[in-house]
């Protein structure tokens, strides 16, 4: 009998090339869904703590097990108040949104000194009447928005800055929403409920330089081949004389920024205490105040932020009401 030829494609996807490194930790959205209710902002940003595992009641009427109990993993994320410092009017360009101009509360944090230099005697009411001057230029609102680390257990001060898109209503209702919630802390229960899907956009966790059996899953050659075996048999013919880029190759593995589709908010939550295991999560300890509980996982190591978003392409079939949760686990991560 002679050999069997195996077949054995490589694992990792060409629809992610360049997996170069992310240029931030903080995940960048570079889309928004379509909104058509009263004027809110469409995301929010947490810190990921750690995982759990839940059991809660099925209650997806496809599902075979619907009425039944069902253990799930989970992800925590703390979601500290967030403040709205500024808002941001662009303006669409047959090259892309322009930036119009913008307004900063009067009173910044101190902490922001961290990130860029506080402007010295800033003329807010100026700043809003040019915004008021070009509102009919203005073809999207957003919202600047940094976290408080200081609330969570992250071990930082400096606090992280997103910008979140306002949608819903007109442009005059958005510019009022905007004005309404400018120097005012929004909780995470101001913008999502229990039992909503969102989107989550991470940096993922970093691997370094890594080979291609690790980063591609290409097999590892036999014991006798030249040369090496835990590299590619032939990267390519003679002509064209040029290695292709289909092939896999040694190279930069993880921090890269990943988005995951409809993640069920299982529980929103203002006493993190009782979600926090004993001892605390590993790598981030106790959860101290808001929090969110995720279904499944989400993208990147503990401490590292975690953007939220409305989603972009949801679910058919959404129960109408919030998951019925009957335990959580609070038990030890350590290992003992």
């Amino acid at each position: 009998m002679g050999h069997r030829k195996t077949h054995a494609p490589k694992r990792g996807s060409l629809a992610y090339l360049p997996r170069g490194r992310a240029s931030s930790s903080i995940g960048h959205i570079r889309n928004w869904p379509e909104y058509d209710e009263s004027p809110t902002i469409l995301g929010a940003a947490g810190y990921k703590a750690g995982m759990t595992h839940v059991l809660l009641i099925e209650d997806h009427s496809y599902s075979p097990y619907f009425g039944q109990e069902r253990v799930f993993a989970a992800t925590v994320i703390e979601t500290p108040p967030i403040i709205s410092f500024g808002i941001r009017a662009y303006n669409l360009t047959p090259y892309g949104l322009h930036a119009l101009t913008e307004v900063w509360m009067p009173e910044l944090s101190n902490d922001l000194r961290r990130n860029f230099t506080l402007p010295v005697d800033y003329d807010y009411d100026k700043a809003l009447n040019q915004l008021e001057e070009k509102k009919e230029k203005i073809s999207e609102i957003r919202a600047l928005l940094h976290t408080q680390p200081r609330l969570a257990s992250v071990p930082k001060i400096k606090p992280d800055i997103v910008e979140i898109k306002i949608g819903g209503g007109s442009i005059e209702e958005q510019i009022n929403y905007s004005k309404q919630i400018l120097g005012k802390q929004i909780t995470i229960g101001d913008i999502f409920k229990e039992g909503d899907y969102i989107d989550v956009i991470g940096i993922t966790k970093g691997k370094g330089f890594q080979g291609p059996v690790k980063r591609w899953g290409i097999r590892i050659l036999q014991h006798k081949s030249r040369k090496t075996k835990r590299g590619v048999g032939a990267i390519g013919p003679w002509r064209p004389a040029r290695v292709s880029y289909t092939v896999p190759r040694a190279g930069q593995m993880g921090y890269h920024q990943r988005t995951e589709y409809n993640k069920r908010i299982l529980k929103i939550g203002e006493r993190g205490e009782e979600i926090s295991p004993s001892g605390g999560f590993i790598r981030y300890g106790l959860v101290r105040g808001n929090y969110l509980l995720l279904q499944g996982s989400v993208p990147g190591p503990p401490k590292r932020l975690i953007t939220l978003r409305y989603p972009i392409r949801p679910p058919i079939n959404i129960p109408e009401v919030p998951p019925t949760i009957s335990y959580v686990s609070t038990k030890s991560k350590q290992g003992v």
